[in-house]
């Protein structure tokens, strides 16, 4: 098994909070589980007043000088914070890009399985970039990434409008889909529907909907592209070691 490279890119999909033995500084300001300012101390030591109690030494603020960092159950407030984003999200209508990585070689299944992700994606009302990369020599054959594109277009129209046309841009070339007004109109009357029954369920008493699986569905879809992507890179470079 080829060991995974580091990838830049990661650093697009958002800050990786440093928990455990991740954090690597020696001195930290730690903060109780019970919200209760320890102080400073050193980090093997903080690591194993959260051991002792069964939690997690979370990195809460890098930037600080020293970093601060809490102790806390690292899985309940993975939890919590994924639902306040939620929470937020029901408040607002914001058209997310999602982005889909291709190239010249991506084969029929996984192009199949891409292209179901962006129909997926653009039915919840987020706008799909889709971006072809090319790598050395395959700079030289651009009609296979414009079939490609084409081909994602035609399966994609019925909910979609073109927004930005193929165009190459250095060694990449991309397109932009929107979805039709129909479809944001049917994604904004669904969120105002769930909503209302949120509403009405607290007012009630009831436990309120979840109607966070759509949310997982989507989430569930990135990180399957983001493994493809991990996996397409790993192959590429046992190709250039091979």
């Amino acid at each position: 098994m080829a060991m995974r490279r580091f990838d830049p890119r990661q650093a697009q999909r958002g800050p990786q909070i440093r928990i455990n033995q991740r954090i690597r500084v020696p001195e930290i300001r730690v903060i109780g589980d019970d919200g209760e300012m320890l102080g400073i101390m050193q980090t093997h030591e903080a690591l194993r007043r959260a051991q002792e109690k069964g939690l997690d030494l979370v990195e809460v603020n890098p930037k600080a000088d020293p970093p601060v960092c809490k102790i806390l159950d690292f899985g309940k407030y993975k939890y919590d914070e994924k639902k306040k984003a939620r929470e937020a999200k029901r408040k607002q209508s914001v058209v997310e890009i999602k982005e889909i990585k291709l190239r010249p070689k991506t084969d029929d299944h996984d192009l199949e399985f891409k292209t179901r992700a962006a129909h997926r994606f653009l039915g919840a009302g987020h706008k799909v970039k889709f971006t072809v990369r090319f790598r050395g020599r395959e700079i030289t054959h651009p009609e296979k990434a414009q079939e490609q594109l084409d081909w994602i277009v035609q399966h994609c129209e019925e909910i979609a409008n073109v927004e930005v046309r193929p165009m190459m841009e250095q060694r990449t070339m991309t397109l932009m889909m929107a979805p039709k007004p129909a479809i944001l109109q049917k994604v904004a009357q669904a969120r105002v529907a769930a909503e209302r029954a949120r509403q009405k369920a607290l007012q009630e008493g009831r436990a309120a909907p979840a109607g966070d699986e759509e949310d997982e569905e989507i989430e569930k879809l990135e990180r399957q592209l983001e493994e493809q992507d991990d996996d397409d890179d790993d192959d590429e470079a046992e190709g250039a070691t091979g």
